[in-house]
């Protein structure tokens, strides 16, 4: 795995992409506290970065108490004993809080919204979010293109109903819906990666199955379930981080 080459992008992505990737290594064991971390020459070969674009990823990871710079010798992986709340900065605090008001309003907008599309969709609107749903499956799919198709999924729900002051309202808010477009939903809700991804793929499903089954209430009831789940995780990490 790898972040996407220089060419044309901007140094601030593809910075919060190696800080994002190496993140996830030390979450997963793959980088174990105390482990050195390869150089910065290595990473650059590695993932096809400028030095600046692994110089920023590092003070990020700094910033965040996950890995110590010792001078002449390295940049190591702190240790694992550490709580959740030494890698929370008061900024994503804050878009944890944003995303709990915004999940509170789309359980209001959504579910209606998805047993609206179960009574009016149309071929064409199974063959969009069937094809959705198969992009969102693949493996090999960036987390910001992953964020990216889940904000879409939502969106195209929300066209089908034919009311375009819903898909209007879900449009304007944005892809900043979605939790991990903004968060590391993942490791905040305790749990691996893969799986967390293949939880938002089924729950996906469910929705999908009950607007192919042109059924409302398991719509509505899904799409709940959908949100709710994520409400209340975003709940626990606010709890755990006032707490902590």
């Amino acid at each position: 795995m790898s972040v996407p080459a220089d060419g044309g992008k901007k140094r601030g992505s593809l910075s919060q992409g190696l800080e994002a990737l190496l993140s996830e290594h030390i979450f997963e064991g793959r980088l174990r506290g105390g482990e050195k971390l390869p150089t910065e020459a290595a990473l650059m070969l590695e993932h096809g970065v400028s030095r600046t674009v692994v110089r920023e990823a590092m003070s990020r990871l700094q910033a965040a108490g996950m890995v110590e710079t010792r001078h002449g010798i390295g940049t190591f992986v702190r240790g694992s004993a550490l709580s959740l709340g030494a890698f929370i900065d008061p900024t994503t605090i804050g878009i944890i809080i944003d995303s709990l008001a915004i999940m509170e309003f789309r359980i209001g907008l959504e579910v209606e919204a998805a047993g609206l599309t179960a009574q009016r969709r149309t071929p064409d609107h199974l063959s969009e979010l069937r094809a959705l749903l198969d992009q969102l499956g693949q493996p090999a799919v960036s987390v910001n293109d992953r964020a990216a198709l889940d904000f879409q999924f939502h969106l195209s729900i929300a066209q089908a109903t034919g009311n375009h002051y819903i898909a209007n309202t879900l449009r304007n808010l944005g892809v900043v819906i979605i939790p991990r477009s903004r968060l590391d939903s993942a490791r905040l809700f305790h749990d691996e990666p893969l799986h967390y991804e293949q939880r938002m793929l089924s729950e996906h499903e469910q929705i999908y199955e009950a607007i192919l089954n042109q059924d409302p209430e398991c719509a509505r009831a899904a799409m709940r379930l959908h949100l709710h789940d994520s409400r209340e995780h975003l709940h626990q990490v606010h709890e755990e981080l006032e707490g902590g």
